[in-house]
């Protein structure tokens, strides 16, 4: 049996007509940059993560782009962020003439250590005299904001980073590119969706996301009128009004029939949340059932409660990765890793300094992390073949 790790083709045969219905009164329209459709999406989208007011941008590295300009950002500024993430999430910093100040993983969740950041605050750092953010002693950089990354769909504990930003004046930015439709706690028993959390949060449409696009595609939001209002003017070129250029900013606008599609999606996205815990739930079971977790699989992702994981990857940790793979692939299973270098050793940063076993959680999950096949519409019987190959591999 042949498990793909993502089929696109299952979720369009369910909303297929739907999605039609929706490009075609675009292209009724013509009205293809910004224009009713975006603004339809970009309410229902506010309207759905609780927040008020989100903004629809190109992409989600564009999303993340913006959201640093928009906070003014810029050189001799620094930004706290894990190692192990997309390369987007800090090249975002560096375009801007900033220095991402890396801080490792948790080797369970792989989401940003938030001890190591309060560490880093108090043997690294002191006050910037204006009183705003603080300066890190190595690179006497001026630390202006925290970027957590909600990664495969787990949020990242954000009571804590809520705690080091108000005590010390920082911004925080959540990469929500993974994570649409989970829940974050911003303090004891508060849950509130992921990227509302922040100063602003950032989603990506890509395809494969929990909410995809038919292309790329990406969002802003937040609470704070004036951060909206710059995010807004940032993404058509700084403009306000039009041709009258305010700031140097970017041509990226979402597509209206990449709207168009979205608002189809979004009234289904709870559901298709909801399937995939289910399925990472069963995942669970199943491998327990091995006899290899705490062996050969060294760790399988938390379950968490509610929706504070909502596996839009399903990404266990395990011992000779690189075989299993090649073993599954022979099998016809299909699996990715995510992500085989951590930033910090990747060579456009050699600049930065680092070296490998500065971080060495990131460098031990990226040789370990393997993501399975995972959606919402992933039949039970293709996960149990999933389990049993694995199974087979280690008893071989």
């Amino acid at each position: 049996m042949k498990v793909p790790l993502l089929d696109l083709k299952a979720q369009y045969r369910r909303i297929g007509a739907e999605v039609r219905q929706a490009i075609d009164e675009v292209l009724e329209s013509q009205q293809f940059i910004l224009g009713p459709t975006v603004q339809r999406f970009e309410e229902q989208a506010a309207s759905y993560l609780q927040c008020s007011s989100a903004i629809g941008v190109a992409s989600g590295s564009d999303a993340l782009l913006l959201s640093l300009m928009a906070l003014g950002i810029g050189a001799g500024d620094a930004v706290v962020v894990p190692p192990f993430t997309f390369f987007s999430t800090v090249s975002c910093i560096t375009r801007l003439g900033a220095t991402p100040i890396f801080v490792d993983i948790d080797p369970e969740g792989c989401l940003l250590d938030t001890r190591k950041v309060e560490a880093l605050f108090e043997e690294r750092c002191r006050p910037n005299p204006d009183g705003q953010g603080l300066i890190e002693s190595q690179s006497q950089r001026q630390i202006k904001a925290i970027l957590p990354i909600h990664l495969f769909g787990q949020c990242c504990p954000m009571a804590p980073l809520v705690s080091l930003a108000q005590r010390h004046r920082l911004h925080i930015v959540e990469d929500v590119a993974q994570a649409f439709g989970a829940s974050a706690l911003p303090s004891p028993g508060v849950a509130k969706p992921a990227g509302t959390v922040g100063d602003l949060g950032c989603f990506s449409f890509f395809p494969t996301k929990n909410l995809g696009a038919m292309g790329d595609g990406g969002l802003v939001v937040t609470n704070q009128k004036a951060l909206a209002a710059r995010v807004k003017m940032l993404r058509t070129h700084g403009a306000n009004p039009k041709y009258h250029h305010q700031a140097v900013g970017l041509n990226s606008r979402l597509d209206a029939i990449h709207a168009a599609v979205l608002t189809v999606k979004l009234r289904h996205v709870e559901q298709w949340c909801q399937e995939r815990i289910r399925r990472a739930r069963l995942y669970q079971k199943l491998f327990s059932e091995t006899g290899l977790v705490g062996k050969q699989i060294i760790g399988l992702p938390p379950l968490g409660s509610g929706k504070s994981h909502v596996f839009n990857y399903y990404v266990i940790q395990v011992k000779q990765r690189d075989e299993l793979r090649q073993y599954l692939r022979q099998q016809g299973i299909q699996s990715e890793v995510y992500y085989p270098l951590p930033l910090h050793l990747q060579p456009c940063f050699a600049d930065l300094g680092h070296k490998r076993g500065d971080f060495p959680n990131s460098e031990l999950a990226a040789s370990q992390v393997l993501a399975l096949p995972m959606y919402p519409e992933l039949a039970l019987k293709q996960q149990g073949v999933v389990v049993q190959e694995i199974k087979n591999f280690y008893r071989a």
